[in-house]
C-alpha cells in the first residue's frame, strides 16, 4: 500500500509540474509579431498628429496676429511691424517657427508670417495678410484679413513664409493667398 501511495503522489507532482511550465517559444514569438504589426500601424499616425499639433501653434499665432493688426489699425490708423506693439504676448521665435510682421504700401497693408525654422522639418508655413479697403456698398474704409497655409511641408518642397510674404497679392477689396498657399480663413 505504501508503494501505491508513493506512485500516486509522484504522478500528482509530475502532473502539477507540466501545468506550470509557462509559455512556449512559438507563443512568445506570435505575441511579439502581433505587437510589432500594431506599432507599425500606429507609429505613422502618431507622428502625423505630433506635426499637426506643432502646425496648430503657427496657425493660431498667425491668426491672432491678423486680428491684433486689425485692432491696432483701429487705434493708430496704421499697421505695425513690431509684434511686441500688438500686445499679444507671443514669442517671436519658438522651436519650430519664427514670427514676423512686414508692413507694405505705406502701412496700409501688413503681412504676418510664420516661417519654419528648419527647412528639413515636415511642417507647413503660414502667412496672414491684412489690408485696408473700402466697402463697395457704403464706401467706408475697413480692414480685411486672410490666413493662408502652404500646400506642402518644407521637406516636400513647400514654400516658406518669408519667401511668400513678398508675393502676397493685395487687390482692392480682398487679399489673395500667394502661389503655393491655400486660403484657410478670411
Amino acid at each position: 500500500m505504501k508503494t501505491e501511495l508513493k506512485a500516486k503522489f509522484l504522478q500528482h507532482i509530475l502532473a502539477k509540474k507540466k501545468g506550470d511550465e509557462g509559455f512556449t517559444l512559438i507563443e512568445l514569438l506570435v505575441v511579439i509579431i502581433i505587437i510589432g504589426i500594431l506599432s507599425a500601424i500606429a507609429l505613422p499616425s502618431f507622428l502625423n498628429q505630433a506635426n499637426k499639433a506643432k502646425q496648430s501653434e503657427a496657425k493660431t499665432y498667425t491668426g491672432s496676429m491678423n486680428r491684433a493688426q486689425q485692432a491696432y489699425y483701429l487705434e493708430n490708423n496704421s499697421f505695425t511691424a513690431s509684434i511686441g506693439s500688438l500686445g499679444l504676448g507671443i514669442a517671436t521665435q519658438t522651436v519650430n517657427y519664427q514670427y514676423q510682421a512686414v508692413t507694405l504700401t505705406g502701412n496700409s497693408v501688413v503681412t504676418n508670417q510664420a516661417t519654419v525654422n528648419l527647412t528639413t522639418a515636415p511642417l507647413k508655413s503660414y502667412v496672414g495678410g491684412v489690408e485696408v479697403t473700402n466697402q463697395a456698398a457704403t464706401s467706408e474704409a475697413t480692414t480685411i484679413a486672410i490666413l493662408c497655409e502652404a500646400n506642402a511641408a518644407m521637406v516636400n518642397g513647400g514654400v516658406n513664409a518669408s519667401a511668400a510674404g513678398s508675393q502676397f497679392a493685395y487687390t482692392a477689396g480682398a487679399p489673395v493667398c500667394p502661389t503655393g498657399y491655400t486660403t484657410l480663413a478670411k
